[in-house]
């Protein structure tokens, strides 16, 4: 029986306790994971698409755990889920993991050349594509869909969405530069070879004011936000509303488009082959 059959008519049960039979299903489900075999959302033709089931066999797993002493024998004490250990990497893998204290949580999957500077954290269930890098304290959240040859910069937050099961998580399409201190949350969308400048937040509740199309891009309820391929991000702000915030010159932040991706952009988001 299919792995996703055999996971459902676990889910399907309401608790445990869990047989070892059940926990030995959960380990076969996280390596798969690892492997990058099945993700917790997916591109059909530039449409992404959640794989719920997915998401709540990592939820599963949560569930199933129990606390475990998952220190390394040195002074530093750490303990969490025993269904969540560290992934364990080998040098095959070709993932580079500079000295330093970043972390990768089983159940996430990392393609070889990929670039993990410290300290950075990859939670269960995302999925990192070939040649990105990710810069110091760097997060990959959850379920976060990262592409290949994408920059995550220093500090940059890929948020996570684990729950609801239906939610689409944050993706971040290949060929993307995320600058330090940006934040993606709440299931945004950022197209192929987007830019956000250092600094940038998106949310769902966030509009982008797109000034080379005059578009207004907000989340809708049946759609996430999103960021059109080759775009670039800045922060901005926008003349909040009310007689109050005229009287005192109030503006609320905002990201803002200010032009689509030309070769000066692509040259000063470029990432030396060297350093990967």
């Amino acid at each position: 029986m299919p792995l996703r059959e055999r996971l459902e008519a676990l889910l399907a049960r309401e608790a445990g306790p869990y047989s070892s039979a059940d926990r030995a299903l959960f380990d076969e489900f996280r390596r798969a994971l690892g492997r990058g075999e099945i993700r917790a959302a997916e591109s059909e033709r530039g449409t992404w698409r959640v794989n719920a089931w997915v998401k709540r066999g990592i939820l599963l797993g949560f569930r199933m755990g129990a606390l475990a002493d998952m220190s390394d024998g040195g002074t530093l004490r750490f303990f969490d889920k025993d269904t969540y250990p560290l992934k364990p990497l080998a040098l095959a893998d070709g993932v580079r993991v500079v000295p330093g204290g970043s972390s990768i949580r089983d159940g996430a999957y990392v393609a070889p050349g990929v670039v993990c500077m410290p300290p950075m954290y990859v939670n269960v269930g995302a999925y990192v594509d070939e040649g990105t890098m990710i810069d110091s304290h760097a997060l990959v959240g959850s379920c976060a869909q990262i592409g290949r040859r994408v920059h995550l910069s220093a500090a940059a937050q890929i948020g996570g969405v684990l729950e609801p099961a239906g939610a689409l998580p944050v993706i971040v399409e290949d060929d993307a530069f995320v600058g330090g201190g940006c934040g993606v949350y709440e299931g945004t969308i950022v197209r192929r070879g987007a830019v956000l400048a250092p600094g940038t937040i998106l949310t769902g509740a966030t509009p982008v004011y797109d000034l080379v199309r005059g578009e207004v891009y907000r989340r809708s309820a049946s759609a996430p936000l999103e960021i059109p391929a080759d775009a670039v991000v800045v922060p901005g702000a926008r003349a909040a509303a009310g007689p109050r915030a005229a009287e005192w010159g109030v503006s609320l932040y905002t990201p803002v488009i200010v032009k689509y991706r030309d070769a000066q952009t692509s040259a000063a988001t470029a990432l030396e082959e060297a350093l990967r």
